[in-house]
C-alpha cells in the first residue's frame, strides 16, 4: 500500500475511533485527541486532573477501541519496583521462574504516579524509555506498541513525591483534564445512571498501530517547519539568544531538545490524522501547549502574578 493511501486510510479509521470512544466518553475531545496523538507518535502522556473525571474509564475505553491490552496500576507509598516489573520465584522444581508484573501490557494507566517513592517511579520511567525491563540480570522486552498514561491529582499534595523535571521530560504530552461543561455533565449523569450497556468495538490491531507509527515517522517535514519548532523551544530558555522579555522575566528553566523532537513528531501525527501529507506551522502550534507545558519551569514572580504556563506559551506561539 502506498503511503498516500495509508494516510487516507488512517484519517477514516481515526474518525471511526473518535466516534467509538464518544459512545462512552462525553466531551473531552481535546484530551482524547492528545492521548491518541501520543499513541500514534509512540510517546507517553501525563494526565493531570482532579478525582472523578473518568480518567480510568477514558483510558480503558481508548485501549478497547484500539484493540490493545490494558492494565491499571494504582501507585501507593508502599509500592515496590518488583510490584510493577515482576519478580523471580522458585517453582516446584526448585528453578527460578520469572513472574511478569502488570507493566507487561500495551497500555498502562499509572494512577497517581506522584503517590509512590522515587525508586518505584524510576522503575516505571526506565521501562518507558528503554521499552524493556531488567530483573535479576535478565532483560525482558515489553510488548509493542507500548504506551504509559500516568495521572496526577493537582489538589492533594500531602504525602506525594512530585516527579523530578528530568523525569517529567520523558512524557511527550502533559494533558489537563478540565471539568465538563454544564450540558456535558447532564449527559454524563443521564448515561451513567441508566441501565445502558455499551460495547466498544476494537478498530485496530497492535500490528496496525505499529504500522501507523512507522508511517508517521516517514512523513516529510519542510526545513522552515523544523526551524520554527526548534526556535519555539529555544525561545523558552531564559539564557538563550532567542529568549523574549517575558521568558527572561518569568521563567527559570526552559525546554530541552526532546521538546523539539516531540513537537515535530506530534505535528506529523496531527497532520496525518487530518489527511495532510506534511505538517505545517499550524500543526506545530496545535500541539505546542501539551508538549511545552510541563517543560517550562516558572519562577516566583510568575507564581506571584498568576502567570500560567499556557499564557507564556501563547505569547511565544
Amino acid at each position: 500500500m502506498s503511503d498516500v493511501k495509508a494516510v487516507e486510510e488512517l484519517v477514516a479509521k481515526y474518525a471511526d475511533l473518535k466516534r467509538e470512544i464518544a459512545k462512552v466518553i462525553v466531551g473531552q475531545d481535546e484530551v482524547i485527541n492528545e492521548i491518541l496523538l501520543s499513541v500514534f507518535s509512540g510517546g507517553h502522556a501525563l494526565l493531570i486532573g482532579v478525582p472523578g473525571l473518568a480518567k480510568t474509564l477514558m483510558v480503558n475505553t481508548i485501549s478497547q477501541a484500539l484493540g490493545l491490552d490494558f492494565k491499571r496500576i494504582q501507585f501507593t507509598p508502599d509500592l515496590m519496583p518488583s510490584d510493577i516489573l515482576g519478580s523471580e520465584i522458585l517453582d516446584e522444581n526448585r528453578t527460578f521462574k520469572f513472574l511478569k508484573g502488570p507493566i507487561f501490557s500495551n497500555i498502562i494507566l499509572a494512577d497517581e504516579i506522584n503517590r509512590t517513592p522515587p525508586k518505584t517511579q524510576a522503575a516505571l520511567l526506565e521501562a518507558m524509555q528503554e521499552k524493556s525491563v531488567t530483573v535479576a540480570g535478565h532483560n525482558y522486552k515489553l510488548s509493542q506498541p507500548y504506551f504509559v498514561l500516568a495521572t496526577q491529582n493537582p489538589i492533594e499534595q500531602e504525602g506525594t513525591y512530585p516527579l523530578p523535571e528530568a523525569q517529567l521530560d520523558r512524557f511527550m504530552f502533559s494533558i489537563f483534564l478540565k471539568y465538563p461543561s454544564f450540558q456535558e455533565e447532564i449527559d454524563v449523569v443521564k448515561n451513567t445512571t441508566a441501565d445502558k450497556q455499551v460495547t466498544i468495538a476494537p478498530l485496530f490491531t497492535a500490528e496496525e498501530i505499529i504500522k501507523y507509527q512507522q508511517l508517521i515517522r516517514k512523513i516529510p517535514v519542510s526545513d522552515n517547519v523544523v526551524e520554527y519548532a526548534v526556535k519555539l523551544v529555544a525561545k523558552t530558555r531564559p539564557n538563550g539568544e532567542y529568549a523574549p522579555e517575558i521568558i527572561k522575566e518569568y521563567v527559570d528553566w526552559g525546554a530541552g531538545p526532546r521538546a523539539s523532537q516531540n513537537l515535530i513528531l506530534a505535528a506529523k501525527a496531527n497532520a496525518a490524522t487530518k489527511g495532510k501529507f506534511s505538517p505545517d506551522i499550524e500543526d506545530v502550534q496545535a500541539v505546542a501547549n501539551g508538549i511545552l507545558r510541563h517543560r517550562i519551569i516558572k519562577n516566583y514572580k510568575a507564581e506571584a502574578e498568576g502567570y500560567s504556563e499556557e499564557q507564556i506559551i501563547a505569547e511565544l506561539v
